[in-house]
């Protein structure tokens, strides 16, 4: 299906995989509300809520930039009732928004855990909830229709140890983003809306990896974000309820869609053996 005329609220939109989601979007004319802290330009990244905004209409969709804190529910709220009086509606929450801090628990900061907590797992819930009045109008479609959809960028559960060895306390946060998917979408399965996980199968070229690492070398062997956007896409787009409680992994979805060919996602085409993202095998 189309996304044409739907509307996708995209919480840290204004660069990465959020950005290329929204773009991707676009295209078939969707709404989109990028949602982000990032109003004012970086120094280090690059990217506002303003300049993704400019994008999107110029791929031909129509865009409503919101500053906001996903940590602050109160804010939430009111930012999916903008959202939903200035398009009519909420079809679809992505859940984008991430920190990350790569330390094992002996060196971390308690704050610096409380800050992955709470944008990791803590506003999955907070927004996930403030948008459900809205993802439940938008399902009362049918089965035939695109019907509410939530995304969550949040990879497959595996207990395997080495996942968590050296940075357990950000694997925590993002396995608590991958168990409110299973839950949410048998939660709220009566109400015809598809929850699913969307993780990639390597490592993604995107500043917030660029800033993790320190430096871009490692992008040689890194996909663009496009694969994620078009797997997103893939997943958006479906009919009610036919991909739900899924931890899908961005190639996966797109081998199911009938897609064999990944070589252009490459960011470097001459570059090595590609680098598998944390929590895949």
């Amino acid at each position: 299906m189309s996304l044409s005329g739907k509307t996708l609220f995209i919480t840290g939109a204004s660069r990465g995989i959020g950005r290329e989601i929204a773009l991707r979007a676009a295209k078939d004319g969707a709404n989109i509300v990028i949602a982000a802290k990032s109003a004012e330009p970086h120094p280090k990244l690059a990217g506002t809520i303003h300049s993704v905004a400019a994008e999107v209409q110029a791929a031909g969709g129509k865009a409503l930039a919101l500053q906001l804190d996903v940590r602050d529910e109160h804010a939430v709220k009111v930012a999916m009732a903008q959202a939903a009086e200035h398009f009519g509606g909420i079809d679809g929450l992505v859940n984008n928004a991430g920190a990350i801090k790569l330390v094992g628990v002996e060196h971390l900061e308690p704050k610096r855990f409380d800050l992955m907590f709470q944008i990791n797992t803590r506003a999955v819930m907070v927004c996930s909830q403030a948008a459900l009045p809205y993802l439940k109008n938008s399902s009362a479609g049918g089965k035939n229709s695109a019907g509410g959809h939530i995304l969550n960028l949040s990879p497959p559960l595996s207990m395997d140890s080495k996942w968590f060895a050296q940075h357990g306390p950000y694997t925590v946060t993002k396995y608590g983003m991958s168990m409110l998917t299973l839950g949410m979408s048998e939660e709220f399965k009566k109400y015809g809306i598809s929850v699913n996980s969307l993780w990639p199968k390597t490592m993604i070229a995107t500043a917030a990896i660029e800033f993790e690492l320190g430096s871009r070398e490692a992008f040689k062997r890194a996909r663009l974000p496009a694969i994620m956007a078009d797997a997103a896409y893939a997943i958006l787009s479906s009919s009610a309820r036919s991909i739900s409680g899924r931890l899908l992994i961005d190639e996966e979805i797109l081998r199911e869609q009938g897609q064999s060919e990944f070589e252009h996602y490459r960011f470097d085409p001459a570059g090595g053996s590609l680098i598998a993202d944390l929590f895949v095998d």
